[in-house]
């Protein structure tokens, strides 16, 4: 949630607000009902202390006085009563209205919308399109089988079979020993949440059309172990000692890819069901922009060891989720396409989510929020589709990269007779 002070006070606060394009007229209708909800906690903190002043006065009148004051306390109560009704009503409407405003977009980040991020950095050359693409080649090796997932469960479905399943558990193992080196606590994060989590990490209301719900809505499957990661310190306040708090996630994924119909529909680069290992960092605000620098270096070296060209791109303002204030994609290079595309991304929520969440830091004389920064280690299906072309050999067979043999426990496989 944003910041009301900073929005009411602020011209650039609200500015970053603005150039996330949110629709016109939503930041003056947030700012009219926190005017009216300032005002009307000011008339009810009054009518309080009428009230209570009136309340004891009775016992202080003499008895011929009390039946007229018990009457005016009756009516203040009363009063009181309606007020504070109406104070509700207007606290929700704000609630409803604030969260539906972004996190303003960082100073450092580009104006424009989903093509007119800014190239940070390039690096390794791109190849020339292997013989099969990844969908024909997994498919013909036996690594992916989406005709009988889509018979059970659905298009956007896929069974990873074979040394394919052996490829994915390894690139897991890959990514947390890796995060793990880098003092991340590796989690198993649960794959239901409540609609609460949702709404706190900074998910709902915005992104709600792209998650699956459960029991009536009473429970929600995780698009990204970061939901239920960022519940871990809620209502907390941590001590200075404690940060950076850095954990990674393993979970299976699920989205509904609402808004793709016809976008990336064969093999395995968009689907709905996915295995993920997500950095999620809790931190004082002074370590934010650092923090976000070692997430993005943690990608980047995973990145590497596996041997993908890459470019890390400045995400700009309008295609910035609603929380991050800040987000850098890496891209990697997909020769079938001859085209960047996206693999991993991390992206600063500051102090956002944490208002949400109530998760805070002891200062001197006092506490302030956390900022929240999350990370993508590894996102496994998008992955396997760069592997199978990148390590696709001419002779129809794979090699497997070497960061990924001691957990695979093999280094080629052969091309089917």
């Amino acid at each position: 949630m944003i910041d009301l002070k900073r929005l009411r006070e602020e011209p650039e606060y609200r500015r970053g607000i603005e150039r996330k394009r949110v629709r016109d007229d939503l930041i003056d209708e947030v700012l009219a009902a926190d005017a009216e909800h300032r005002l009307l906690v000011q008339e009810v903190d009054a009518l309080r202390a009428r009230q209570n002043t009136a309340s004891k006065e009775i016992g202080n009148a003499p008895p011929d006085e009390r039946p007229a004051k018990i009457e005016t306390a009756g009516q203040l109560k009363d009063e009181l009563t309606t007020q504070e009704k109406e104070l509700q009503a207007v606290e929700a409407r704000l609630r409803e209205l604030a969260l539906q405003l972004p996190n303003p977009a960082d100073a450092s980040v580009p104006d424009g919308g989903e093509d007119e991020g800014e190239v940070v950095r390039v690096v390794g050359d791109t190849p020339a399109p292997p013989p099969l693409d990844h969908a024909a080649f997994s498919e013909a090796m036996g690594f992916v089988d989406t005709k009988r997932a889509a018979e059970a469960s659905g298009s956007r479905f896929a069974y990873i079979m074979r040394e394919g399943a052996l490829l994915e558990l390894a690139l897991v193992n890959y990514a947390m020993s890796t995060i793990v080196r880098h003092d991340f606590v590796p989690v198993i994060a649960p794959a239901l949440v409540r609609e609460r989590t949702m709404e706190e990490a900074g998910f709902f209301p915005t992104d709600r059309a792209q998650v699956y719900d459960v029991d009536d809505g009473e429970l929600f499957l995780l698009g990204t172990s970061e939901v239920a990661l960022s519940a871990l310190h809620r209502a907390e306040t941590l001590t200075p000692e404690e940060l950076p708090a850095r954990y990674g996630g393993f979970s299976t994924c699920f989205r509904r890819e609402a808004g793709t119909y016809g976008k990336d529909t064969r093999g395995i680069f968009r689907v709905h069901q996915f295995d993920k290992v997500e950095m999620f960092s809790y931190c004082a605000p002074e370590q934010s922009a650092g923090e976000h620098e070692q997430i993005l270096a943690i990608e980047e070296e995973i990145v590497t060891g596996l041997g993908l060209p890459y470019r890390v791109v400045n995400i700009a303002a309008g295609d910035l989720g609603p929380a991050a204030a800040r987000k850098f994609d890496i891209e990697a290079w997909l020769p079938s396409e001859g085209a960047y595309r996206e693999i991993t991304s991390c992206s600063n929520y500051t102090d956002y989510s944490a208002r949400r969440l109530g998760t805070r830091v002891k200062r001197a004389g006092g506490s302030g929020l956390v900022h929240t920064l999350n990370g993508t280690a590894v996102a496994v299906s998008r992955m396997l589709v760069f592997l199978f072309e990148h390590y696709q050999q001419p002779d129809g067979s794979f090699e497997v990269p070497y960061v990924l043999r001691p957990y695979t426990g093999f280094t080629t496989v052969a091309a089917p007779a």
